[in-house]
């Protein structure tokens, strides 16, 4: 009785044990086959890109524009001396007279409604252009017209009169925000004419910031893009558009495997506004903003660099109107991360006009949250509210030294490109022949001491000079910031 319990027992045991490895190895299988689906997913390199080209090519396009021009076979360069004209015309009757011509430039672009004869490009491509004419993988040739241009993201779009018996084939635009850093991609353009050609390569980076307009966000890639591929699209794997090829860096005018896209995500919102409208509806803060640098953070009390720090409030603008203050850090708009201040303007500008938006600034140590009702950026440049700011002369313009100056405000520190911790008095003007003059004093540079005292208003030097006067000094010590750094310059004291 007990031999039969014990073995009970121990085949009770021995069935525990396995039910156990067999959990283990279940979840070892299922293990294995998430790996094997992560791997799957990663798209390692493809034996061969033809499939995916071959699905592609009927999409990209060739663009050819034409404008006319002037030129002036055989005329005199411009500034030539009249007697050298004269002579000219005596041995060969007339100096020749500008004629026009057809001049004819080449790019690329895609379709991305193929119903409606939808084509986008770059806004370089079809610049100035009189006549545009968008040609087929077949050579078909049709006739386009400009529906809108945004040259901030150097996008166009085009519409084309689709001929009888001509069908097109579209792409279209993926999320941009997905790809990563080594994620391979297909360009396919009309590199120096030549028609639909394919090229591959990495995405060597995003977010890059090429000085091209106000919302560079650049990808990178090291796929061939040569002249002629601008407006060109830029595919993934599973052929979508995830950038618009617009720039390439070249020292030597070839590819060198630095090419620039412009993000399908930033290009979704600008083609959706030139179709419906024609042009942008960009959506307007309202304030002049700098990068908050870690020295900045710290006496901020911010726990580090991040988010935008408004230098100055537009009056009258959608900031001014939320009670936002010059000095605040605006860390969050709309829900999203101002992670720095280059971000800003985009987040800003991708937000629908008209709509009220959270936003979350510090000031003076403390998180506050605001609300602001978003403008149009269009009509605040049109009427000057976001142009930069006039530098006017104050009253301050001061004879004696042959100076005019201003106070260094942001207007100031825009025309001159002066850093934001500069002091001083900023010189507007300098008269020729003065004594400022001739001690070398040129207009962008500040006064920051006279007679070694500090400054910071037109109205000090004034009366400095006037004191100077009363006392019969013959010259006035000025201590002057400018591209060589300090210096000391003792000016004359010019009589009225």
């Amino acid at each position: 009785m007990n031999k039969i319990t014990r073995n009970r027992q121990t085949y009770t045991q021995t069935k525990a044990i396995n039910s156990t490895q067999w959990v283990i190895l279940a979840l070892m299988a299922f293990g294995l086959m998430i790996a094997l689906i992560a791997q799957s997913q990663a798209r390692s390199a493809p034996d061969s890109f033809a499939d995916l080209a071959e699905e592609l090519l009927p999409a990209v396009v060739n663009i050819s524009t034409t404008q006319t021009v002037n030129s002036a076979h055989g005329q005199l360069p411009q500034g030539v001396p009249d007697f050298f004209r004269e002579f000219f015309e005596r041995r060969g009757g007339q100096v020749p007279q500008p004629r026009s011509r057809q001049a004819t430039s080449l790019g690329s672009g895609f379709v991305i409604d193929a119903v409606k004869g939808l084509v986008v490009t770059n806004n370089h491509v079809i610049q100035d252009a009189e006549e545009i004419k968008v040609i087929l993988q077949d050579n078909t040739s049709l006739d386009a017209e400009l529906l809108g241009k945004d040259p901030k993201t150097d996008i166009a779009l085009l519409k084309v009169t689709i001929k009888k018996g001509v069908k097109l084939k579209e792409v279209r635009l993926g999320n941009s925000d997905k790809i990563r850093v080594g994620d391979w991609v297909v360009a396919i353009g009309n590199p120096f004419g030549l028609g639909g050609s394919v090229t591959a390569g990495i995405v060597s980076a995003r977010g890059r910031n090429i000085q091209a307009g106000p919302y560079d966000d650049f990808i990178q890639t090291d796929a061939s893009i040569n002249k002629g591929n601008s407006g060109g699209p830029l595919f993934n794997l599973e052929g979508d558009v995830i950038g618009i090829n617009t720039a390439i860096y070249s020292p030597s005018g070839g590819s060198v495997g630095i090419g620039f896209s412009v993000p399908a995500n930033i290009a979704k919102t600008v083609i959706a506004d030139l179709q419906e409208y024609g042009r942008t509806r960009r959506g307007w803060l309202g304030v002049r903003i700098q990068n908050v640098s870690e020295e900045i953070a710290e006496s901020l009390g911010l726990d580090g660099p991040r988010g935008a720090l408004v230098t100055s409030v537009a009056e009258g603008g959608p900031a001014e109107k939320a009670k936002v203050n010059k000095g605040d850090v605006i860390l969050t708009f709309n829900g999203k991360e101002v992670s720095e201040m280059r971000k800003l303007p985009r987040i800003v500008a991708e937000t629908e006009v008209g709509n009220s938006v959270p936003m979350e600034v510090w000031r003076k140590g403390k998180l506050k949250k605001l609300s602001v009702k978003v403008g149009e950026l269009e009509v605040a440049e049109k009427n000057g509210s976001a142009g930069p700011a006039k530098v006017t002369k104050t009253s301050a313009t001061i004879e004696e030294l042959g100076l005019s100056l201003g106070r260094l405000n942001d207007a100031a520190r825009e025309r001159f490109k002066l850093p934001e911790e500069a002091t001083g008095v900023v010189v507007l003007d300098v008269v020729a022949e003065s004594p400022a003059a001739e001690k070398g004093i040129r207009p962008g540079e500040l006064i920051v001491e006279v007679s070694q005292k500090e400054v910071t208003s037109p109205e000090e030097i004034k009366q400095a000079v006037k004191k100077a006067k009363t006392r019969k000094n013959k010259s006035l010590l000025l201590l002057i910031d400018g591209e060589e750094g300090l210096r000391f310059v003792a000016v004359k004291l010019k009589k009225k």
